[in-house]
């Protein structure tokens, strides 16, 4: 028996940008009928908004946890095929789905990406950085001290190598964050922050933290990408 496709598919970094999805993805997708998803109510509630137009009694959609790898690769030999659907943006970068897609590449099962926006890689464009060496982070520590640690050492490393350090937090937890980088970070050194993207009110600046000083943000309920650079 043939063995079924895992797709990953992309989806909108927010809510009004559905125009950044393709409309080949939106195919793809609208023939699946097996879904692996962070949440149930919010991958409902866009695909609804991307037009599928399957009943959602009649589907399957289990959520991304090792519980149910061992199912999802279970529906993949019975030859059917399967989509990973991220929460926002592209599944498994800085998303969850990474360990189904290692085993299906263990059982021989055929993973096919589909295009989408992807928030680290936008930042990266918009940022005037490195594009060549980078390296992405994901959370720092809760911790002030911890995290103003963490920060040092990101930039112990932009000096070192010339890499692009990348890295995101919670919402809520934004402006301490930023507050920790303009105040354990060199002032010549470059930050970007690249806040909602791909929405109406997208926000995307590169200063260094001299300038950023003499600034002050309030970005405590969007997702935002933070960068250092030179």
């Amino acid at each position: 028996m043939p063995k079924g496709n895992i797709y990953l598919v992309p989806t909108v970094l927010h809510e009004e940008a559905l125009h950044t999805i393709p409309n080949y993805v939106h195919e793809i997708t609208e023939a699946i009928e097996i879904f692996f998803v962070e949440d149930e109510r919010t991958a409902r509630r866009y695909l609804r908004k991307s037009g599928y137009k399957k009943s959602f009694e009649e589907i399957i959609m289990l959520r991304i946890d090792e519980q149910n790898i061992s199912e999802c690769i279970h529906y993949l030999l019975q030859g059917k095929d399967v989509a990973i659907l991220s929460e926002a943006g592209v599944p498994t970068v800085a998303d969850p789905g990474a360990d189904i897609v290692k085993l299906a590449h263990q059982t021989d099962i055929r993973v096919i990406p589909l295009i989408g926006p992807s928030s680290v890689l936008l930042a990266l464009m918009a940022s005037g950085f490195n594009g060549q060496q980078f390296s992405f982070k994901g959370y720092l520590p809760i911790k002030s001290a911890e995290r103003k640690a963490a920060i040092k050492q990101l930039e112990q490393k932009l000096l070192q190598t010339g890499e692009t350090q990348i890295f995101i937090e919670t919402p809520y937890r934004n402006n301490a964050l930023i507050e920790d980088v303009i105040e354990v970070c060199n002032n010549s050194t470059l930050f970007c922050i690249a806040a909602n993207l791909t929405g109406p009110d997208e926000y995307v600046k590169t200063k260094s933290i001299a300038e950023w000083k003499q600034q002050k943000l309030h970005l405590e309920k969007i997702p935002v990408i933070f960068l250092l650079g030179n």
